[in-house]
């Protein structure tokens, strides 16, 4: 408890998001911290973040961004709690694999502009500001985005952390930061363009103009778009397909195509063929094959 206090008290001031004038102070901050630590609850009670255990059989980690009045405001106090639940969740053996949505009618619309407008240079800089939104993209297990409204600034920005996006078809997209004066600072420049190609990511980030999840589709931000009531029982079916192969073989294969995004051809191949062979050290290779020439099905047990 006394470790929570102090990461509180070490950051006080929070960063709501576009469209809100909502603030969190760090009172509130300390008495959510309190609620963390609620007995009986089968996972840790956070201010911003809702999480649960779902699926068949239980294995799918569903979060899910909580604060719908703000439009799911990515305020520091959220971050935070996203950070803790993504961590609760990778450690937790029983997991497969994560989802995260948001309440209501927004993924997550962006940060707040008043919130940010005092900080000065030497404040961001030297206090590492967005450094810790960085967690979900840095998760070992699969993460998948179910984007059910608005995900604008860092909503989008943190729709591509995850590694695998479904959006609703009435969800919109874009990086509005060029409209207020300040450019993307969670990924949007970099990401973007890894996957829609320069200039359409210079469109999106030079004009701020929102898109579809139509547009997002088709430029690959996101590989699905479905009716909104059938954005989540999807999500949760491709995470239970996941969760259904050996959760050491998915983790290799995540950090393979990771490392394809982010070096040359050559230097991915080299990575690529090293965590091939190295599945030959699993037990979970030898029974995947077996099970295929004995025409059953694999009994995985993550070894």
């Amino acid at each position: 408890m006394a470790g929570v206090i102090r990461k509180l008290i070490q950051n006080p001031v929070t960063f709501s998001k576009f469209f809100t004038s909502h603030s969190v102070g760090i009172n509130a901050n300390v008495a959510a911290a309190q609620r963390l630590f609620s007995t009986g609850a089968t996972h840790l009670q956070r201010e911003f973040v809702l999480t649960e255990k779902t699926g068949s059989k239980k294995n799918i980690g569903l979060i899910t961004l909580n604060r719908p009045k703000a439009l799911n405001a990515l305020c520091d106090g959220l971050m935070r709690d996203l950070s803790d639940a993504v961590e609760e969740f990778e450690k937790d053996r029983e997991i497969a694999t994560l989802i995260i949505t948001g309440q209501g009618k927004a993924f997550a619309a962006g940060a707040d502009i008043k919130e940010m407008q005092t900080l000065t240079f030497a404040e961001v800089v030297t206090g590492g500001f967005l450094s810790h939104w960085l967690r979900v993209s840095q998760c070992r297990k699969p993460v998948i985005a179910a984007v059910n409204g608005y995900a604008l600034g860092g909503g989008c920005e943190l729709m591509m952390m995850c590694d695998i996006a479904y959006a609703s078809e009435t969800a919109k997209f874009g990086q509005p930061e060029i409209l207020i004066g300040t450019i993307p600072g969670a990924g949007g420049t970099q990401r973007i363009i890894k996957l829609a190609g320069k200039s359409k990511a210079m469109e999106i980030c030079l004009s701020g103009n929102q898109f579809s999840a139509a547009e997002a589709e088709k430029m690959g931000l996101v590989s699905k778009v479905l009716p909104p009531d059938q954005l989540l029982p999807e999500a949760i079916k491709l995470a239970e397909k996941i969760g259904s192969n050996s959760k050491i073989i998915v983790g290799l294969c995540k950090e393979a195509v990771n490392r394809a995004y982010e070096t040359t051809l050559t230097e991915g191949l080299n990575f690529e063929r090293r965590i091939f062979h190295s599945t030959f050290a699993t037990e979970d290779r030898q029974e995947g094959m077996s099970a295929f020439i004995e025409k059953r099905p694999p009994n995985f047990q993550d070894k």
